[in-house]
């Protein structure tokens, strides 16, 4: 995890985060505080490594905000409502958040899951990242390679494909896991590190997003196939590398 972490809380009530920017800053986060209007500004003046951004807010609305922040900044996002709305979270996590929380909370599992996030978020130095392109703890994963080391993901060519934490979990459960059906479940179990709800759809919607990063072409999925009734099987392909050091999990 980064030695000084750095945290921006997005609120439109940024007094009522007192008590949990105090139990923050007890524990060794730095914390800046910014509006909606005032997000981009904020970005540009401090180095952010995670932002807690509140969902519901007047005007630009949170989902928007996590949309731009994925895109724009390589960084930690955790939602924050104070509504336990299925729906709301499921787009959240599409957008690109890391992870939700619902409010209120108690301050230690805030701590916690910060912390989570951050240690899966670590973004690698210019020399780490050329290590990438080794073959050293590296998955080819359809057309991409899967770094298990950096918890990077690149094109064949190289190129770096922007992933949340959670994709990465999804696509490490996967690549330790080649040729085996994993259900709904056991992903979300592996991936999220928890229980799936009724009619929970965030491993489909996972799936999804990350066919459309790593597959030649993710109308026709030849890495991450679908089983029907069990739920999905990563199949590794002729190209798979040959030096992984990983090895599958029991």
């Amino acid at each position: 995890m980064y030695p000084h972490p750095h945290i921006l809380v997005v609120s439109h009530e940024l007094e009522s985060w007192d008590m949990l920017v105090a139990y923050l800053s007890k524990h060794g986060f730095t914390v800046y505080r910014a509006s909606a209007a005032s997000v981009r500004e904020a970005m540009t003046a401090h180095t952010i490594h995670l932002v807690l951004l509140d969902i519901r807010m007047p005007g630009e609305d949170g989902l928007s905000l996590v949309r731009f922040l994925r895109e724009q900044h390589p960084l930690g996002i955790i939602m924050l409502t104070a509504v336990d709305d299925v729906i709301e979270r499921i787009l959240g996590l599409e957008m690109g958040a890391d992870d939700c929380l619902t409010l209120p909370c108690d301050p230690r599992e805030l701590v916690a899951r910060v912390k989570s996030v951050l240690r899966r978020t670590e973004f690698p130095s210019s020399a780490v990242a050329t290590a990438a392109h080794t073959k050293q703890n590296c998955v080819r994963i359809g057309g991409c390679v899967l770094n298990l080391e950096t918890h990077t993901l690149h094109t064949l060519e190289g190129s770096m494909i922007p992933i949340t934490s959670m994709e990465f979990d999804l696509l490490q459960a996967f690549a330790t896991h080649p040729n085996r059906v994993l259900s709904r479940d056991q992903l979300l179990d592996m991936a999220h590190h928890r229980e799936g709800e009724p009619f929970d759809r965030s491993i489909d919607i996972r799936v999804a997003r990350l066919r459309r990063k790593i597959e030649v072409v993710p109308t026709k999925p030849q890495a991450i196939k679908t089983i029907r009734g069990g739920g999905y099987m990563f199949v590794p392909s002729s190209g798979h590398l040959a030096q992984n050091s990983y090895r599958a999990m029991p």
